[in-house]
């Protein structure tokens, strides 16, 4: 197994607080809290799942000599947040502890606060550019007072890998189109008919899977709530929140449109886009899909590890003028991208954007190798995805 590029973060972060580690099923995330658990002499790993760690569990029966405690899945006990916070108050000194789980975990840790001051949370994202061919770490510096400077000056050969294996350390790493073809199914089926069936209930599954399998069709296009609606016979408030389960249960995510300063700016139709975008048959969309879940793996790095604000959105005005990327860097914009599988794509609407909201770093970013130049009438970087995506994490 690849060493995450989390993993020096969380040992860093467990010696002070609880770590929280949370993401999509099947990223790697208790593979990662057992690698960690390497570095430790009398580590302990409990699964909720197994009725005698269980019963460990909630008895709170381990050795005292534990340095390392590992807890999966215990968001499963509706009383997990008080009884993690025992754990926690009542551990000796020398006991770190690790809490991962499926993607439920990041929903339930909202409903109050009584684990307030005691956890860090870290969102584990699939396999990028970087973090498969560079290895751990980051390129790009952070500074105190000023956006972050991008460093563009390495390229690696195995786009096409990423893009056709996902981001998934299972397919990805095997490389092998008839293990990825059944780990496809069933995640799938995983993800909608268990995760969201306990989120949402039984009766509303068979419709929650049509809906997910037409938002796979929609990926990329801002998303009309009552268009899915009259497709789905479900009002457009029903659409909305099984848009929420499915994002937050790691489905897909949402990339808002961005309106600040912006005259005739589109308000309320968001983008979403899949955790897994192998699924996705369209080359252009596949595309797209892979630098969004790059750029939004950037922001929520930045966020959890070092407490900078940074936000994806996408660009789209009433003249349908339209840009795919915007991120935003504690709340000013900072960077945009527009993605094209080859050059020659129009930069008017990236130019203007850019201009309009004071935009330095502007990107073309397309899937051709070997590509890197300024077009000097707009200023805009054209440069391969290649060598772009090794900037960021």
């Amino acid at each position: 197994m690849e060493t995450r590029y989390l993993q020096s973060i969380i040992e860093k972060d467990i010696k002070s607080k609880m770590v929280f580690l949370a993401g999509p099923r099947q990223v790697g995330k208790t593979t990662l809290a057992q690698t960690i658990a390497t570095c430790y002499s009398r580590p302990v790993y409990l699964n909720w799942d197994n009725p005698e760690h269980r019963q460990q569990i909630t008895s709170l029966r381990w050795s005292p000599d534990t340095d390392l405690l590992i807890l999966d899945e215990i968001h499963k006990d509706p009383n997990w947040k008080n009884l993690a916070k025992g754990i926690w108050d009542t551990r000796s000194k020398d006991m770190h502890i690790i809490v991962t789980g499926s993607s439920r975990l990041n929903i339930y840790r909202r409903g109050g606060d009584s684990l307030s001051g005691r956890y860090l949370l870290h969102r584990l994202h699939p396999f990028s550019m970087r973090e498969l061919f560079r290895g751990n770490g980051y390129s790009f510096q952070l500074h105190e007072k000023t956006t972050p400077s991008l460093r563009f000056d390495m390229e690696s050969e195995g786009l096409d890998q990423l893009s056709e294996f996902g981001g998934f350390p299972e397919p990805l790493l095997a490389c092998n189109k008839r293990q990825w073809r059944r780990w496809k199914k069933n995640r799938f089926e995983t993800v909608i008919r268990e995760d969201i069936r306990d989120t949402a209930g039984v009766n509303l599954i068979t419709r929650m899977e049509l809906m997910a399998r037409m938002i796979s069709e929609r990926v990329c296009s801002p998303l009309s709530m009552s268009s899915f609606a009259g497709d789905l016979a479900v009002s457009p408030k029903t659409v909305k929140s099984w848009l929420d389960i499915f994002s937050e249960n790691y489905f897909i995510f949402k990339v808002p449109p961005y309106h600040k300063s912006l005259h005739r700016a589109l308000r309320k139709e968001s983008k979403y886009y899949l955790w897994d975008w192998s699924v996705l048959n369209d080359p252009g969309s596949r595309f797209e899909n892979l630098i969004a879940s790059h750029l939004l793996k950037f922001c929520n790095f930045v966020s959890d590890t070092f407490g900078y604000s940074a936000r994806l959105f996408y660009l789209r005005d009433t003249d349908k003028r339209e840009v795919d990327f915007l991120i935003e860097w504690e709340n000013k914009p900072w960077l945009i991208v527009e993605c094209k599988l080859k050059q020659g794509g129009k930069l008017l609407p990236l130019r203007y954007f850019a201009d309009r909201l004071g935009v330095i770093e502007r990107f073309m970013v397309v899937k051709e190798n070997g590509v890197d130049y300024v077009e000097h009438n707009s200023n805009v970087r054209v440069m391969s995805a290649n060598r772009f995506l090794n900037a960021f994490v």
